[in-house]
């Protein structure tokens, strides 16, 4: 059977924006357009969805068949709020739902899917990421003027104990090992600050992911066990190998930190998966197959921070700086790739992926 098409133009650089799913439904009920997100949605193509109806797709908790048809009779919006809806092969998530009409043609209609966290989320996006974006502008100003007086604290504490007595010598120790954790997350702010554009080659992403177990095993993740379940198959991406290591190193530092000093296991896994396209800001599609799954088995990310991990600033740990995940969104971000969170108690899994390497790149 072939797929579908509708002759109806959808603006591409607007549809291709929105940030919450959308259908567009012919007369039929069945799908003749569905932007990026809603691929994402159902982590499936558009080629395979159009030409699918709607609604053996999608399951939601609401008289869709009597929503579609007071759309079209009235020619109205229909608001449908807090429902479950469902692909089948995920967990039903509660949305509010949109059925618009094409006012230009009464035989579309738009339909609309705003998972609540998105819509919680939208409403406070940009104040947030403003606020945050300020924040590391003020810190990474401060960073510099502020270690130069630290090293001096550093080094005058170590002069006193040369010629303390013991109890003495313990507090100018405590002096020296906060100035030295506060440099540290000074450099943090400059590195989160002053990161370089990335320099992309083709690169083994299991050779970055080598150098990062190997780094880890001999530090933090000392006490942890680090499982690796590879695809030896999978062709090079394209990556700058220094920034992509840094990446699968915070990740893996991340998941080692989750288990708050226990033994326990982290699963470095890749494979290849051709569901997940995005759309690049030029309007075309991005096949993104490359995928590195990171698994801890430890408590999970605390719910309240779920929908802002990436964020800068945003931690679920004492003492922790909220810029490990956010340097791993932005550098990812700036290689055109994707990475997301999936966290339940005992098991979280960071997922990161990548395209691959053009065939003229390979061979060089």
């Amino acid at each position: 059977m072939t797929p579908y098409r509708t002759p109806y133009p959808v603006p591409g650089v607007i549809w291709a924006s929105l940030p919450i799913p959308a259908l567009l439904l012919g007369l039929d009920g069945r799908i003749t357009e569905v932007n990026p997100a809603g691929e994402t949605f159902f982590n499936a193509s558009s080629r395979s969805l159009i030409g699918q109806p709607a609604l053996d797709r999608l399951s939601i908790d609401a008289p869709m068949e009597e929503a579609f048809s007071r759309a079209r009779a009235n020619q109205s919006t229909i608001f449908i709020n807090d429902v479950d809806v469902t692909t089948g092969e995920r967990a039903p998530v509660q949305c509010n739902v949109q059925v618009a009409p094409m006012h230009d043609n009464s035989d579309y209609l738009m339909l609309l899917i705003s998972p609540r966290d998105i819509a919680d989320r939208l409403g406070r996006s940009m104040s947030v990421k403003s606020a945050a974006k300020s924040a590391i502008g003020m810190a990474e100003m401060l960073a510099h003027e502020i270690k130069n007086p630290l090293a001096g604290i550093s080094g005058a504490a170590q002069l006193i104990s040369m010629n303390a007595n013991a109890e003495d010598r313990e507090l100018t120790d405590l002096i020296v090992e906060e100035t030295r954790r506060i440099v540290k997350l000074l450099e943090q702010v400059e590195q989160f600050g002053n990161l370089r554009p990335p320099d992309r080659r083709a690169v083994n992403i299991h050779d970055a992911l080598d150098r990062a177990r190997k780094s880890a095993m001999v530090g933090f993740a000392a006490h942890m066990q680090i499982v690796e379940d590879y695809d030896p198959s999978l062709p090079l991406t394209l990556a700058d190998p220094d920034q992509l290591m840094q990446v699968f190193l915070n990740l893996i530092k991340n998941a080692a930190e989750a288990s708050k000093g226990q033994p326990g296991t982290i699963r470095l896994r890749t494979f290849y998966d051709l569901s997940l396209r995005l759309r690049r800001k030029t309007g075309s599609p991005s096949v993104l197959p490359l995928t590195v799954e990171i698994i801890d088995d430890g408590p999970g990310i605390p719910p309240e921070i779920a929908t802002d991990i990436f964020e800068p600033f945003v931690s679920g740990r004492e003492n922790g700086t909220g810029l490990g995940l956010a340097l791993v969104s932005k550098i990812i971000s700036d290689h055109e790739g994707w990475v997301q969170v999936d966290s339940v108690p005992g098991r979280t899994a960071f997922r990161v992926s990548l395209p691959v390497a053009p065939k003229k790149m390979e061979s060089n």
